[in-house]
């Protein structure tokens, strides 16, 4: 029955893999989704047969799990509003780390209560052991670090807490996590185990807190990646073939999405975990000196519907007002005034990678229409109008002009080229980062106050009247 299981597995990994590549473009990426599911479904029905699981008594927990788990995914999945599934992310990827890290534990446990007066390395062997010890604080960090980047996200906290010297604060958690590894390491007591986990889930605690709300698509891709890592050293750590692919595969993709959105912010990972940006309220100011401009969504409509090219930038304040609808309506009613439309989307939009490409889809936009900021920024001097829809910082000209600002050097979404720019703003604030943005001061920038929904909504009847 072993060759079956180990079969089985394999094949699972295959259909992660398969699954992990379609979903790396929007056309294939629900037929990904479908594909990793099923091997998913394949790799725990196998693990019914593996020769570990014994008796009737373990098989009817791991179904009464599998029960538990699978039907609350699938009520909160159904239930989810558009603006809280970057929360739902953070969450299930912290219950992915805090799963290999409860696994880490019982293997830990395991070991040291066989333990007679020798070491849990000599138990478990030093290869397993150490692996055991990095999962587990890995699955932990990520497991700490995503609920606390939930309770951001969830305006259950505050975007950030600095506390004053907190690097060092993370050093001396690190230090005393890798010192308490040792411990457990070279002995046979569970006491020291439950200390290195706590110790490792503070450490994840205090490396969040002081990130920036503005940061946290890149906070939740990093944790991601750890999970991943994590699960991967648990498969070692079982002889778990599927969890060693599926974690590999996982945490390779991750950290490599990491790094990209890392770099599409021009800021190092290591800048984005222990710079505290965004801590403090922070403005640069306007550099232009003037007033912003307001008019109406019907002055707004009437620009779109006589130019001849239109860019729409959609943010985080369009799927707050859950008018991607609206604005799928408005974008169709342009184009039959023989408007050429397309979306631009900055790789950090929105509160999680991919955010914006999700809410669009969910409005039906064509794929087709969809750009990245590498594809599109070259066309936006001679665009008519562009048009941001709850976009901040990803629009913000200091980034590329004003050396003082906090976000200088991060690449942006050069809309201030075209000869008009529309914003969709609910008030006058900084965005979610606190910096100031020297776009709405500009001459050809024109502010639309309001919410994004009655907005959107005003502007397709000022549209279908003409």
């Amino acid at each position: 029955m072993d060759w079956f299981v180990q079969l089985s597995y394999f094949v699972a990994a295959v259909l992660f893999i398969f699954g992990l590549k379609a979903m790396s473009s929007p056309v294939t990426a629900r037929q990904g989704v479908m594909w990793a599911g099923v091997g998913m479904v394949l790799a725990t029905a196998a693990t019914l047969f593996h020769p570990s699981v014994e008796g009737v008594g373990n098989i009817t927990l791991i179904i009464l799990a599998v029960a538990i788990g699978g039907g609350f995914a699938w009520f909160t999945a159904i239930k989810v509003k558009m603006t809280e599934m970057p929360q739902m992310v953070a969450v299930y990827n912290g219950l992915g780390g805090g799963s290999a890290g409860a696994i880490a534990a019982v293997a830990l446990l395991q070991g040291a209560r066989a333990t007679e007066g020798t070491s849990v390395a000599a138990e478990m062997g030093s290869d397993v052991a150490v692996l055991a010890l990095l999962g587990g604080v890995i699955g932990s960090v990520a497991f700490s670090g995503s609920m606390i980047a939930w309770a951001k996200l969830d305006e259950r906290l505050k975007k950030s807490t600095l506390v004053e010297n907190h690097q060092w604060w993370n050093v001396g958690l690190a230090v005393v996590t890798a010192l308490l590894a040792l411990w457990v390491y070279h002995t046979g007591s569970g006491f020291p185990i439950l200390l290195f986990f706590l110790a490792a889930l503070a450490l994840g605690i205090f490396i969040t807190v002081p990130i920036g709300g503005a940061d946290m698509p890149v906070v939740i891709s990093l944790f991601n990646a750890l999970t991943g890592l994590a699960v991967g050293f648990k498969g070692y750590v079982l002889g778990n073939l599927a969890l060693i692919i599926a974690g590999t595969v996982v945490g390779a993709a991750g950290m490599l999405l990491t790094v990209l959105m890392a770099k599409a912010m021009n800021r190092s990972i290591a800048n984005i975990l222990f710079s505290g940006f965004g801590a403090t309220p922070s403005a640069s100011g306007s550099s232009e000196g003037g007033e912003m401009k307001e008019v109406g969504p019907a002055d707004g409509a009437y620009m779109m519907a006589y130019a001849d090219r239109v860019v729409i930038v959609p943010g985080y304040g369009l799927a707050v007002a859950q008018a991607q609808h609206k604005l799928w309506e408005m974008v169709e009613l342009l184009q039959q005034h023989d408007v050429e439309v397309k979306f631009a989307i900055h790789p950090v939009a929105g509160r999680m990678p991919g955010h914006m490409n999700v809410l669009l889809a969910e409005a039906g936009v064509p794929y087709d229409m969809i750009y990245d900021m590498d594809e599109i920024n070259e066309e936006f001097e001679g665009t008519d109008v562009v048009l941001i829809i709850g976009a901040n910082d990803v629009v913000n000209p200091a980034a590329r002009e004003d050396e003082s600002s906090p976000i200088y050097g991060m690449p942006i979404l050069n809309v201030d080229y075209a000869d008009n720019v529309l914003v969709v703003k609910r008030g006058r604030g900084a965005g979610f980062s606190g910096v100031e943005n020297t776009l709405f001061f500009r001459d050809n920038t024109r502010m639309v106050f309001g919410d994004a929904q009655k907005v959107v909504a005003e502007m397709v009847q000022t549209v279908k009247s003409m």
